[in-house]
């Protein structure tokens, strides 16, 4: 089985090396990763600016093929597709583990799930892993025998056709599974103002921030949920936007 692991906080990541290490159990690896963090960039592809792609000869991933790009991880998946598997077949994209939860409305804007999503565009059977933390020396022990596991489980379940798979992990002991759909939230005070000096001509400065605001707390079905009651969140995604009722 060919298996393509991306991911979008940047190659050499405590993540994505893990992964790619798990996914060697289940077939060759072949890991294509941007050059540096991506965090964020959702589906967005370089439309203007040339990309470009180059190989690192020296790791640790257990004969995995390693590539690193200047793209976005949805870039990842188009040059993996196009190129590096122009007359091979993908039998599956993983991506991740990304540093970071991608529950609820994260998903929208994440590089990890912007990945599966043209995978899943492409055909290709996707699945994104991230767990509920931002520090990039988060232990991933208790995740790690979850990994190959799950990942062959749903493959012989079956992937939809242009679905994807969002998993979410919590920090610690892992103390089971649950299929989840998407938390309704909202994120609040967003933007944070710039404290230093402004450069000259700007009128105002921020970076982001904000809280995450769980706007059904009581539910039990979604992916925030799971999360707080130490379970691993699986939650199938589409790339199919269209609100149905509203027709």
């Amino acid at each position: 089985m060919n298996i393509v692991v991306v991911n979008d906080d940047g190659w050499g990541t405590a993540g994505i090396r893990l992964l790619a290490k798990e996914m060697t159990k289940l077939g060759h690896v072949t890991v294509i990763a941007p050059d540096g963090a991506r965090s964020g960039y959702g589906a967005c592809i370089s439309v203007a600016n040339p990309m470009y792609l180059r190989r690192i000869e020296e790791h640790d991933l257990n004969g995995a093929e390693v590539y690193v790009t200047n793209g976005t991880p949805a870039d990842c998946v188009k040059i993996a597709r196009e190129h590096l598997f122009a007359d091979r077949q993908i039998d599956l994209l993983v991506s991740g583990i990304n540093h970071g939860s991608n529950a609820a409305v994260n998903a929208m804007y994440s590089g990890t799930i912007g990945a599966c999503l043209v995978a899943a565009e492409k055909g290709i059977p996707a699945i994104g892993w991230s767990i509920n933390s931002h520090e990039m020396d988060v232990d991933l022990h208790w995740l790690q025998p979850f990994l190959a596991e799950v990942t062959q489980h749903l493959l012989e379940e079956g992937i939809a056709p242009r679905t994807c798979f969002n998993i979410n992990a919590p920090t610690g002991e892992i103390e089971g599974m649950r299929w989840t759909r998407q938390c309704i939230g909202h994120w609040a005070n967003e933007l944070a103002p710039i404290g230093e000096t402004l450069p000259k001509g700007v009128i105002n400065g921020w970076k982001l921030a904000g809280d995450f605001v769980n706007d059904e707390p009581s539910s039990t079905d979604t992916d925030i949920w799971a999360m707080e009651h130490q379970l691993l969140s699986i939650t199938p995604l589409t790339i199919d936007w269209t609100h149905y009722g509203s027709l």
